[in-house]
């Protein structure tokens, strides 16, 4: 496996590789399961794998947890190459914003899917997502490019993305990955002491109590959310709502087109989650 610091050695190690599909996995490191679920993707359906490692300064806002967010590269670096993976990629922030944070073109992600539930509380974030994700796929050309269903907002953005600015990139979503009591795994999960692990359990139950509903024909919206709302006390929720696609808010479940997204707070802990119907 390679390790890739700039790139000039990215584009060395992708001359060496020409005309090889490449399975291409997204992270801000302190990997998972969850992440390990996507790399396993990568590696069994392409050629070569990339797995890139890049705390992402400009999807991060005022008093969030960039400074503070996990970083275990060499954890990360034996888990990627007992995956299999042929190559990772840790740039330096001045490697992929050699111009500053501030003085280069950005996108702007619509309105709509973008000043919405987790965009409405996390202002500019999306921006910075499209921004690094845009950059790191043209710097790796991949085949097919990997992302989790849990950060769902995150993964509708990208594909309408891809598909405005007529990306040649099969985007892949995976599953959530949980743990033994079904929490979805998420490198913030490690900010939880005991008590707000066991309080953090409420969300999956919530996701399993709309499950159910639907599962037995239940499709109203409001029945769901209601549901939902009930499993999640003692957590301070900042929004749980049923939604299309295209994030729009509707009245019923549509099947292949609807999904639950839940986010919660757990003391200082701030946890997403989400069931697709």
């Amino acid at each position: 496996m390679q390790i890739i610091k700039n790139i000039d050695e990215l584009k060395e190690f992708k001359k060496n590789n020409k005309n090889k599909s490449i399975g291409f996995v997204p992270t801000m490191g302190a990997l998972h399961l969850g992440h390990l679920s996507l790399i396993k993707n990568a590696v069994s359906n392409n050629d070569i794998a990339i797995v890139s490692i890049f705390v992402n300064p400009t999807q991060f806002g005022v008093n969030e947890d960039f400074d503070i967010y996990p970083r275990t590269y060499q954890k990360d670096i034996e888990l990627c190459k007992n995956a299999g993976v042929s190559a990772i990629f840790m740039p330096e922030i001045d490697t992929l914003y050699p111009n500053g944070l501030d003085d280069e073109v950005v996108l702007i992600p619509p309105v709509s899917m973008a000043k919405v539930f987790e965009g409405a509380i996390r202002e500019n974030h999306f921006g910075g997502v499209l921004r690094v994700i845009l950059k790191l796929f043209n710097l790796i050309s991949p085949t097919n490019a990997y992302f989790g269903k849990k950060d769902a907002q995150q993964l509708l953005i990208i594909k309408k993305m891809v598909s405005d600015l007529f990306l040649d990139i099969n985007i892949i979503p995976c599953d959530i990955v949980r743990d033994k009591n079904n929490l979805a795994l998420s490198s913030r999960n490690v900010y939880l002491d005991s008590a707000s692990y066991e309080m953090a359990l409420n969300l999956p139950n919530a996701i399993n109590k709309a499950m159910s509903l639907v599962l037995a024909n239940t499709l109203e919206s409001k029945i769901i959310e209601n549901a939902a709302m009930a499993c999640l006390a003692g957590l301070e929720v900042d929004y749980c709502n049923v939604v299309d696609y295209n994030l729009k808010k509707i009245q019923e479940i549509q099947k292949r087109n609807s999904l639950l997204i839940i986010a919660v707070r757990v003391g200082k802990v701030r946890l997403i989650d989400n069931c697709w119907f």
